[in-house]
């Protein structure tokens, strides 16, 4: 019989590439990892692992079983959750991995409340920005993923559950004594000459292909995830950007002036998780509280 722990184990060396590494991740000792390996290879009745001097590689039967490892290990999850959660909520746990801005705009509202609600309930929280969240979603490294994409990545989360939380719009970011700062709202077409300070992969694609339908290529100078950076530079007269408005509420945006962008563009803000963790109760709860975070 295959156990769940040695699913574990082997999914662990497949990502690490040797038994040492995967003890070390997993904090147990090398020979323990080589001892649970030699069972769950009895039990399948064929090699799984192939040792060659310090590194380790997967047999064919071995990728097949690291294949069916994690839908087996979330299957197993919201079971042992739905089991923990008879008793109201008592007990619990949900991994949550968000992008930045939400982490600190949408996250705190809905976990404090969580905790409120359900003090039993434990949620651990990680930053990753979309597609990476989806993926840790997907491989089985959290339960609750919050991320965002625009119109033209419609259909990427089509195997998973989407709870939508709000539609947020872009603004220009320009310095105090930019020529348009008195502007309440600016086109596209007349920052083409400007130096741009860009965000995250997806957000700078987004901002490419925004300025290619306005007729130019933005020209972008300075590219970072971080929000206070992306003011900063923008303060010091160093270029111009276009923001979220949930990032700017994470922010001081001191020495800039932001304008609404014509033409609009927007990002849609969701919480996803797996088909087989959206019933479990501590899962759902969170979501709910996301949810009503977002409306607030």
């Amino acid at each position: 019989m295959i156990e769940a722990r040695h699913l574990r184990v082997l999914r662990t060396v497949a990502a690490t590439g040797s038994f040492s590494a995967a003890a070390r991740e997993l904090g147990c000792t090398q020979p323990a990892v080589s001892q649970q390996m030699k069972a769950l290879e009895s039990s399948a009745g064929t090699p799984l692992i192939v040792r060659t001097g310090r590194e380790t590689r997967l047999t064919e039967a071995g990728e097949v079983l690291v294949r069916h490892a994690t839908g087996i290990l979330a299957g197993l999850t919201a079971a042992e959750e739905e089991m923990a959660a008879i008793a109201g909520l008592r007990a619990g746990r949900v991994r949550l991995v968000s992008f930045p801005s939400g982490s600190s705009t949408l996250v705190p509202a809905a976990l404090a409340a969580l905790r409120a609600a359900h003090p039993g309930t434990r949620v651990s929280l990680v930053e990753a920005e979309p597609p990476a969240s989806a993926a840790l979603l997907r491989d089985g490294d959290c339960d609750v993923a919050l991320a965002f994409r625009y119109g033209g990545s419609a259909g990427e989360w089509d195997d998973l559950v989407v709870r939508p939380l709000l539609v947020d719009r872009l603004v220009a970011v320009v310095p105090d004594g930019h020529r348009l700062a008195g502007a309440g709202t600016v086109r596209l077409g007349e920052l083409a000459d400007e130096p741009w300070i860009a965000g995250c992969p997806r957000c700078r694609g987004q901002l490419v292909d925004a300025c290619e339908e306005s007729g130019f290529t933005p020209r972008i100078d300075f590219a970072t995830d971080d929000y206070p950076a992306v003011i900063g530079l923008v303060a010091a007269g160093l270029g111009v950007a276009m923001l979220p408005e949930l990032a700017l509420e994470s922010v001081r945006p001191k020495g800039v002036r932001t304008l609404a962008v014509e033409p609009s563009v927007r990002r849609e803000i969701v919480a996803l998780t797996l088909p087989d963790l959206a019933s479990v109760p501590a899962v759902a709860a969170t979501l709910d509280q996301l949810v009503l975070a977002a409306a607030r």
